[in-house]
């Protein structure tokens, strides 16, 4: 057999479009043309595929060959096609039996000496390939990744030789020589968060603030003083929000697969950033798009502390997402969604000094100079965020009298109870309601109105 079609994916945003690799194997002086609008990335692995392939105990045909990567209007990045390039070579060369080779997708690195290297995006493919009926053939390392993903079978190769074995031992091979699929985790993994609740002692307040902010999926600002817990109580978040579903949960992996970060699967996200941060590292961006810092927070929280000391334009990124829940990063040639569906959580302090309205009289700071401080956050920006909570500093001796508060189970087991109410009455969280839908499902009374009112000419 001269021509060989092995199923592969490409990796966009989250989506995974199928791709064909065509191999055909033809006379003429030897030479390797590969066609299809692949990226250098793509166009560098006819040189790995060929070592891979020689290292591997196999011959590389000394011919024409010729590789198209369709559709060809796709545009093909990432060293992930290496394997089924080399899939491709070897069964036109007639080195693998070409009639199981429909049932695989293949997705892989390859090093020189043949082994498979991990890739980003693994568990986008597995994703988008489910119910598909065909199976995942990927390095080792992506395995227990894609997995997790049920209803789809994943085998998962340390080197080349292991999959062309495999594929070779399906009609009339060795036994010994076929691949084991990966195991699907029988256990459901439990969240665990280091940081507990029971660890902020008095900030009543405040507490119940953020309790409200977990269950309703609120954004919130925290204002006062160093010291007086601001950071403490941003950082224990993610540990009294409900548990992810298995559904979030996929799609917060997959954006941390795309983004090649590690991820605990099954945590919900949270992101500390530092004030110097760049506008492209919030949102996301580069020649190949990839997630930023608020895509990143998906299902979790992104904490920005000392909020105004952020550049302004990097703090405006953040308006459509809030409202939207997802980011869209344009290229020319390109345009990617990535979901954004972030609680943002900022801490700022009431002044320059930070002492603005303490009660050891400490500020010096001038009405001007707090005027400005204040300023560099856009009103349009504060509006979006739900909850401004102003957070005193304790006196030292309520602090170190203070009991323990409630930990984070009792918190969470409190919130989880009060979200499922507002998903069973809305089928989404407080936050996330539109005018009408507000109107519809929490009808106001007088009193409540009148309470509105009354904190509405008070922020006025």
């Amino acid at each position: 057999m001269s021509f060989a079609q092995i199923h592969t994916r490409s990796v966009i945003g989250l989506t995974a479009p199928p791709v064909t690799v065509e191999v055909h194997i033809s006379q003429g002086l030897p030479a390797l043309t590969m066609v299809g609008l692949p990226e250098a990335s793509v166009r560098e692995s006819k040189d790995r595929v060929r070592s891979a392939i020689i290292n591997s105990g196999f011959d590389f045909p000394n011919r024409r060959i010729t590789i198209n990567l369709a559709p060809a209007d796709l545009p093909k990045d990432g060293a992930r096609l290496d394997l089924p390039i080399a899939i491709g070579i070897l069964t036109a060369s007639g080195q693998i039996d070409e009639t199981v080779l429909d049932h695989f997708e293949f997705v892989g690195e390859l090093a020189l000496n043949g082994d498979l290297r991990g890739v980003t995006g693994s568990l986008s493919v597995a994703r988008t390939l489910k119910g598909g009926g065909r199976t995942l053939m990927l390095p080792s390392a992506n395995a227990s990744e894609a997995v997790q993903v049920a209803d789809i079978c994943v085998l998962g190769a340390q080197n080349l030789a292991q999959v062309c074995r495999h594929l070779n031992a399906i009609n009339g091979g060795k036994s010994d020589d076929r691949l084991t699929p990966t195991a699907i985790p029988t256990a459901k993994t439990v969240a665990t968060y280091p940081l507990d609740l029971s660890d902020v002692k008095g900030q009543h307040h405040a507490r119940r603030a953020l309790e409200i902010c977990a269950t309703g999926g609120h954004s919130m600002l925290f204002k006062g003083s160093p010291g007086s817990g601001k950071t403490l109580m941003a950082s224990r978040l993610p540990s009294i929000l409900p548990p992810l579903t298995d559904d979030e949960a996929l799609e917060v992996a997959s954006i941390y697969s795309v983004a090649g970060v590690p991820y605990e699967f099954g945590v919900r996200p949270f992101r500390s950033c530092h004030h110097t941060m760049s506008a492209v590292a919030l949102s996301g961006g580069g020649s190949r798009p990839k997630p930023g810092e608020i895509s990143l927070a998906h299902q979790g929280v992104l904490f920005l502390d000392e909020l105004p000391e952020f550049d302004r334009k990097t703090l405006e990124v953040m308006r459509q997402p809030l409202e939207s829940k997802t980011i869209t990063i344009s290229r020319a040639n390109s345009q990617v969604d990535y979901p954004a569906n972030f609680q943002l959580i900022g801490a700022m302090n009431p002044c320059p000094c930070g002492y603005h309205g303490d009660p050891s009289n400490r500020c010096r700071c001038t009405p001007e100079q707090i005027r400005r401080y204040q300023d560099k956050i856009s009103g349009p920006l504060l509006d979006r965020i739900d909850l401004h909570i102003h957070v005193p500093a304790m006196p030292i001796d309520d602090l170190q009298n203070a009991p323990a508060g409630e930990s984070s189970a009792t918190v969470r087991e409190r919130v989880a109870k009060a979200r499922q109410i507002a998903l069973d009455r809305q089928g989404k969280a407080n936050s996330e309601l539109t005018p009408s839908e507000i109107d519809t499902y929490i009808p106001l009374g007088t009193a409540e109105k009148q309470l509105l009112a009354t904190a509405q000419s008070l922020r006025s």
